[in-house]
C-alpha cells in the first residue's frame, strides 16, 4: 500500500483570502512549497490536496477557472521536477451537506481508494480544525498548520516522526 501526504490548499500552498482565490492573479503560492513537496514525494509520499472550494456552487467562479487556478500550481511544482498527484475539490456549499467536504472525509477516503493508501502511514496537513477533523476521520496521522509558509516545519514533522517510526494522530 502506499502513503500518501494530504494537503489543504488554501493557507498551506498558497495565501488564503477571506475573497477565496478567483483568478491567477490572485493566487500566491508559497516560496517553500516546491521544495517541500519535492522532499515528501522523495521521501516515497504521494501529494494530494484535499480542498473546500465552495466557490464553486456559489457562482463565483467556474469549473475551468480552478482547473486553471490548478494548474498554474503543477506548473510552478514542475519547475522542480515535482508535482502534485491529484487534485481532489469539494464544490458544494456548507448548507448542501455533502459528504465530501470537510470535516468529512469523503474526499480523503476516495483518493485512499483510488491510490491504494494506508491511512495510518499518511498525513493531512491543514490550516484549521476541519482539515484535521477529515483527516482523523479518515485514520490519517494530521499536522494543523498554524502559520504561513509554514512547509520546511511539514515536512520536518513527517520525516522526524517516520525516522523515529512513530505517528501522532
Amino acid at each position: 500500500m502506499n502513503k500518501a501526504v494530504f494537503l489543504d490548499r488554501d493557507g498551506v500552498i498558497n495565501r488564503r483570502r477571506s475573497d477565496y482565490v478567483k483568478s491567477l492573479d490572485e493566487l500566491e503560492i508559497f516560496p517553500s512549497v516546491q521544495e517541500g513537496i519535492s522532499k515528501l514525494r522523495k521521501s516515497g509520499f504521494l501529494v494530494i490536496v484535499i480542498t473546500n472550494q465552495s466557490v464553486i456552487n456559489r457562482g463565483i467562479i467556474n469549473l475551468e477557472k480552478l482547473n486553471e487556478i490548478h494548474s498554474k500550481i503543477q506548473k510552478k511544482l514542475r519547475e522542480k521536477d515535482t508535482k502534485i498527484d491529484k487534485f481532489y475539490f469539494c464544490p458544494h456549499r456548507p448548507d448542501e451537506k455533502c459528504d465530501c467536504r470537510k470535516p468529512k472525509s469523503g474526499l480523503i477516503i476516495q483518493a485512499i481508494n483510488d491510490f491504494s493508501i494506508n491511512p495510518s502511514e499518511s498525513w493531512m496537513i491543514g490550516d484549521s480544525l476541519t482539515d484535521i477533523q477529515a483527516g482523523e476521520n479518515a485514520g490519517c496521522n494530521t499536522l494543523l498548520v498554524k502559520e504561513q509558509d509554514a512547509f520546511e516545519k511539514i515536512v520536518d514533522a513527517i520525516q522526524s516522526s517516520n525516522n523515529e517510526g512513530q505517528t501522532s494522530k
